[in-house]
């Protein structure tokens, strides 16, 4: 149950955060936070991680996104089943990661386009815009190689 609560806190929290910035930016507009490094700006992403694939066709570029969404949370299902008893930091990272996809799903889907609007930059060298989906994706990835990578316990050969 916390599983599924996970990810649909993600997506509630990723979809309030783009509709408020849909409703009180133009598209463009740009609100410094942190002058010289943090803006929330309204930009939107037809492509996928940095713009990739935004200049082919719509039709062909929505049937790709969301085929491999859908192919990555069953994925995540079946990792979910397979892991969720070894340790928490699986469930938490795995809903994350597909909360994550499913946030940027419903945009695809409902606006054919992702809405990004958090903006880090140092001078005018930009991180290409994300949002709490992206962050989501991102933290569930760190935790998941993290617990693997650091925290797994591996038998002791005698």
């Amino acid at each position: 149950m916390r599983f599924v609560l996970l990810i649909i806190l993600v997506v509630v929290l990723d979809q309030l955060s783009k509709l408020w910035v849909v409703g009180n930016f133009d598209l463009y507009e740009s609100w410094p936070v942190i002058p010289g490094f943090f803006s929330l700006t309204y930009l939107t992403n037809t492509g996928a991680a940095f713009g990739i694939l935004a200049g082919h066709p719509t039709w062909w570029r929505q049937v790709f996104f969301v085929t491999v969404a859908l192919v990555a949370l069953v994925v995540i299902g079946f990792m979910y089943r397979r892991l969720r008893n070894e340790s928490g930091w699986y469930e938490v990272s795995l809903a994350f990661i597909a909360g994550g996809a499913l946030g940027n799903v419903i945009d695809r889907v409902r606006l054919g386009s992702v809405v990004d609007f958090l903006d880090v930059y140092i001078g005018t060298h930009h991180w290409p815009a994300f949002n709490i989906a992206d962050s989501a994706i991102t933290v569930g990835v760190a935790v998941f190689l993290v617990k693997n990578i650091f925290f797994d316990e591996q038998p002791v050969n005698k």
